[in-house]
């Protein structure tokens, strides 16, 4: 959770710009926690959240983050939607549009119904909090019958804000969807950098679209390596930056604990009281790279992106990379290359010459990926469709809440989503 400084000054923020915001019981929270609750972004004022910190602790992610939905759903005058991870609030409400004549009968009746992943001691404890409200259900059949565009204002219309705590990176994907659809007409607030299990940094402006974070001197011993440095860079202190470069991330969380490379790579975006402003940048640990030739997570999302306009009609709602090594014998004999596992809505299939798109804009996009293909060095990448909600199961498996990987590195959750592979 994050430190009292930290969770104070999110609480200022929120509240300078978003004045009914830390209304009582105003918050919802859909954030899974495993094992053991892990405190809400608001912490020092409990009184803000309405709903129960049990169940974010549920074993099963998608039965906690249901639950959560659920208890949301009860209170109309929602202030603010809060999510541990874009992803959550996504899966929130992917089950919301499955789910909601179910819901909606659990509202009228006040009674859980029976679902797997839901402890006993637990279920009785979150009954006990649940009354009939046969309006609201009525309410949630009707908004949910005219479909789930702008669905969360019209569920909620006193929404002010929707704030996730880690919504850079990967999760970007999920909140530009999120904003096209379900969230329509609402501003996403991100308040928190972490890396390496430490609080870093904080945004202090709710209303800027893109996420800039002030890294505060003594929450985390904090060093940085400039990124464009000929030789071997020595290590640089947060008084050392420059406005408009790039550094790698170095971090000892606490005294006595380990400095480590975190992977994270900051863009200096300016300075607030001569503390560095950061915008996160890119995860070294999800670079594609099979002959040395690197290409970055965001650079291939664009790339991806840009594919996907010349397929009429497809809407991208998740993808994953592999690298060819970790395939072993099931790639063939065949050279190095990458293996793209898409969820797509709107397309079934796509043609030998739609999947060969991404491999064209990939070579246009980067000279060296090229080069490697015009001498064979690299094969042709290989595109796989899968069925829905195979990343809500992913996202499960990798058993903890953490923004989701692009570049898969595990055999396990590989093999998952092989078995879920339609063409």
């Amino acid at each position: 959770s994050a430190p009292p400084q930290g969770s104070l000054l999110y609480l200022d923020a929120l509240g300078a710009v978003f004045p009914r915001a830390l209304d009582r019981r105003c918050t919802a929270l859909l954030h899974w926690s495993p094992g053991c609750p892990r405190a809400p972004a608001g912490w020092p004022l409990p009184t803000l959240y309405c709903t129960p910190a049990a169940a974010a602790a549920l074993p099963s992610r998608a039965a906690a983050l249901r639950l959560q939905l659920l208890f949301a759903l009860r209170q109309r005058g929602l202030r603010v939607l809060e999510a541990g991870l874009a992803a959550e609030l996504h899966d929130a409400l992917v089950a919301l549009h499955t789910e909601w004549p179910q819901l909606a009968q659990e509202l009228a009746l006040g009674r859980l119904s029976p679902q797997s992943g839901l402890p006993e001691g637990v279920r009785e404890q979150l009954q006990a909090l649940l009354t009939p409200d046969a309006a609201r259900a009525a309410e949630l059949r009707a908004e949910c019958a005219r479909g789930f565009e702008g669905i969360v204002i019209r569920l909620w219309p006193q929404l002010e804000v929707v704030v996730v705590r880690t919504a850079h990176g990967a999760e970007r994907l999920y909140c530009n969807s999120l904003c096209q659809a379900d969230c329509q007409g609402l501003p996403f607030y991100c308040p928190f950098y972490q890396a390496a299990g430490a609080l870093l940094g904080i945004n202090l402006w709710p209303a800027k679209l893109a996420p800039q974070f002030l890294l505060c001197p003594d929450w985390a011993f904090c060093e940085f390596l400039p990124c464009q440095a000929n030789k071997e860079p020595r290590t640089l202190l947060l008084d050392e930056l420059w406005e408009g470069h790039e550094y790698g991330l170095v971090v000892t969380a606490q005294p006595g604990q380990y400095r480590c490379r975190t992977g994270e790579v900051l863009k200096v975006a300016g300075f607030h009281k001569q503390c560095p402003v950061v915008e996160p940048v890119r995860r070294e640990s999800q670079t594609l790279s099979v002959r040395g030739e690197s290409i970055p997570e965001e650079q291939f999302c664009q790339s991806l992106c840009r594919t996907l306009r010349m397929w009429p009609g497809a809407r991208l709602i998740d993808y994953v990379c592999v690298e060819s090594s970790l395939l072993g014998d099931s790639s063939g004999p065949c050279a190095p290359h990458y293996e793209v596992f898409m969820e797509l809505q709107g397309l079934r299939d796509l043609s030998e010459g739609q999947r060969y798109k991404l491999d064209q804009c990939l070579q246009e996009d980067f000279p060296i990926y090229k080069s490697f293909r015009f001498k064979g060095s690299i094969g042709p990448l290989r595109l796989h469709l899968v069925r829905p909600g195979t990343f809500t199961q992913l996202r499960e498996a990798l058993g903890s809440p953490m923004p989701m990987p692009r570049v898969l590195h595990e055999e396990q959750l590989l093999q998952l989503i092989q078995g879920s592979v339609i063409s």
